[in-house]
């Protein structure tokens, strides 16, 4: 509101992977952007990792999914290396091990193309391990406590946004 009606603004919002060129960044158009500069921008931000045009009114939902959500999986990963090490597995022998199964299941997602519920459902055979253990993360409430964390920071972000 504050620039020339006729400036092209782009607004974007990365996450931390992006150092790594393993990032997601959404970007929305003002109304003086047109395709040749979503294109461009597209162009140049796609050496990131993953690069999407969106409504400007999902450029916070991303915010708590994705910009925040990176430290979500850095606490799960932990977690897992935790549980591991309490099992007996050295640390670091751990910690690589919960990295890779969080790569792994990232890229089945992605090149797949499944939805997680399927994924998921593929891992699980009757009476064994991971429907045990499914289930222990589901009496924790793993599922609505993430879906409660991506609501509370997208609402942050709304927050400041009008800050």
């Amino acid at each position: 509101q504050l620039l020339p009606a006729w400036t092209k603004v782009l607004r974007l919002m990365p996450n931390l992977p992006c150092v790594v060129q393993a990032g997601a960044i959404v970007f929305a158009r003002g109304s003086g952007a047109g395709d040749e500069e979503a294109a461009l921008l597209k162009s140049m931000l796609s050496s990131c990792g993953l690069c999407e045009e969106v409504p400007e009114s999902y450029i916070n939902i991303h915010t708590g999914l994705s910009g925040s959500g990176v430290a979500y999986v850095y606490l799960f990963a932990e977690a897992l290396a935790e549980g591991a090490v309490k099992m007996g597995m050295p640390g670091g022998l751990a910690s690589r091990i919960a990295a890779q199964t969080l790569l792994g299941a990232a890229k089945m997602m992605l090149e797949t193309g499944e939805h997680p519920a399927k994924l998921r459902g593929d891992v699980c055979t009757p009476g064994g391990t991971t429907i045990h253990a499914l289930h222990e993360l589901e009496k924790g409430a793993l599922r609505a406590t993430v879906m409660n964390a991506v609501e509370v920071a997208t609402k942050r972000a709304c927050d400041m946004a009008e800050d």
